[in-house]
């Protein structure tokens, strides 16, 4: 990787790349921001695009393509069956992962209903670093349960653990002598865990599981969807894999699975998603969902330009210069929350930056959502969309009880080849006058709440009048400013 220092003596993520393309942003004025988060039931999920300034939600879909992305995208071969396409795309996977056997589909959720309708029964279980929404969801929906055995120090917030997505080796290997190998779904690896601040998994530690999973004839399936910035922080933090290259890491981590699955909203800066397999008995027992759910064999629910994109995205992951853009640009905004005494998710991980709000906003209760309270309070006071993960993404239990999550934080994601520093510096700045005003800030109530996935559209409302508060303290700071 070009590593570059300042003569000032400053850290500086420096971007390897340079903007050819640019889209012009709006900054509402605060009063309109009110209004926005109110008409969206604050929820920022239901904002309107053209009312966010800096959009911080998801590195999901929203990366910024490569130059080369975008003219591979004029080659496709739009054949339904049979593409050129496909052939490219399916022998890219087979270069970097080195599985012979490849099932497309639209997005990574499509991925885990096919791996939970072929692999998940009534009563079995599904042991895995830490949960995501979606994967939990068709878990439970075809009649599993989700075991999360994350080592402890995954759920330390603060922290100089480097790789604290590893799985508790003891626990996994207490499952499995608790409820018998037949029980086991499959055990999942989340390769930079997304609930819990972006934090990697070690390739030491996803060894250790390849080993308990042989020994009890366990299929190990990767989530990579994360991959890119788990593979920079490999390099990065484990001794054994500074030497490699990025690519090398990758056959590696690849080596250890039986089925690596993705979103390309993520992994290759492209849309789609796809199954990777090492076994020719596991593609066929898979298959038959694609066309049944997705598409063709070979499309599946993604367009023929989509995958060109996806398959020069993959190429350029490999280059420790276009990933390390992201977790470099992350830490900067980490470290600099960090100096203002903000409380933060530490070290810092990939996807984005994650607010502790747990201690930001502790005059708040969990069953009053703080995390969601303090994404819309961050809109608010600067036109930034940040995401809620705590327990408003979490779903009530089937007698109507709400678990309270292990953490609340506010996700601040970072797309990539999107922001400037300068935009990046802004919302640090709004951050910590929020943080300065913080008691101003209360809790938030259902008004309308969905049964599955409520976080994606659900409507809130403030619990008393704390939002006008805001916008006045606002005003009184800020003057005329947007």
């Amino acid at each position: 990787m070009a590593k570059v220092s300042f003569f000032s003596g400053k850290q500086i993520p420096l971007e390897m790349h340079k903007v050819r393309i640019v889209q012009k942003l709006n900054l509402p004025p605060v009063e309109q921001r009110l209004q926005a988060m109110t008409e969206a039931g604050n929820n920022t999920f239901l904002l309107q695009n053209e009312d966010v300034f800096m959009d911080m939600l998801t590195d999901s879909g929203v990366n910024a393509m490569s130059d080369r992305q975008q003219s591979a995208m004029m080659v496709a071969d739009d054949s339904y069956a049979g593409s050129a396409t496909y052939t490219r795309l399916a022998d890219k996977l087979q270069d970097i992962f080195g599985m012979d056997y490849f099932l497309p589909a639209h997005q990574g959720r499509a991925c885990e209903n096919i791996l939970a309708q072929t692999f998940v029964k009534p009563g079995t279980i599904v042991p895995m670093n830490y949960h995501f929404t979606t994967t939990k969801a068709h878990i439970v929906l075809n009649g599993g349960t989700v075991e999360e055995i994350i080592a402890d120090k995954g759920l330390q917030v603060t922290s100089s653990e480097p790789f604290k997505g590893d799985m508790d080796i003891a626990k996994l290997q207490g499952l499995v002598q608790q409820h018998g190998a037949d029980k086991i779904a499959f055990v999942r690896m989340e390769a930079g865990t997304n609930l819990i601040g972006g934090q990697p998994i070690s390739l030491q530690n996803l060894r250790e599981i390849r080993q308990v999973c042989q020994q009890h004839g366990l299929l190990l399936v990767l989530d990579a969807s994360l991959l890119a910035d788990n593979l920079y922080f490999l390099k990065q933090r484990e001794a054994s894999c500074q030497p490699l290259s990025i690519r090398e890491i990758t056959r590696q981590l690849a080596d250890q699975c039986d089925i690596i699955y993705f979103s390309a909203r993520k992994l290759g800066c492209a849309r789609g998603g796809g199954i990777c397999i090492r076994d020719k008995a596991l593609f066929e027992k898979m298959r038959g969902l694609v066309p049944l759910y997705e598409g063709f064999l070979t499309y599946g629910g993604m367009s023929v330009r989509e995958m060109e994109a996806l398959t020069v995205g993959l190429d350029e992951t490999m280059d420790e210069d276009v990933i390390s853009q992201g977790p470099q640009f992350i830490a900067y905004m980490v470290d600099e929350l960090q100096k203002a005494g903000v409380p933060v998710i530490t070290p810092a991980g990939g996807l984005g930056c994650h607010i502790n709000v747990m201690e930001f906003l502790d005059h708040i209760p969990q069953q009053e959502y703080p995390a969601g309270a303090m994404a819309a309070a961050l809109y608010i006071a600067s036109g930034v969309r940040g995401m809620e993960r705590g327990t408003m993404s979490e779903q009530r239990d089937p007698d109507g009880s709400e678990p309270m999550a292990n953490m609340e934080l506010l996700r601040l994601a970072m797309p990539r080849r999107v922001f400037t520093l300068s935009q990046v510096q802004y919302a640090i700045d709004r951050i910590v006058w929020l943080y300065q005003n913080r008691q101003l800030i209360g809790g938030l109530r259902f008004v309308e709440e969905p049964e599955i996935l409520r976080f994606f559209y659900g409507r809130l409302a403030p619990i008393g009048d704390w939002q006008d508060k805001l916008v006045a303290k606002f005003r009184e700071d800020f003057g005329d400013s947007l």
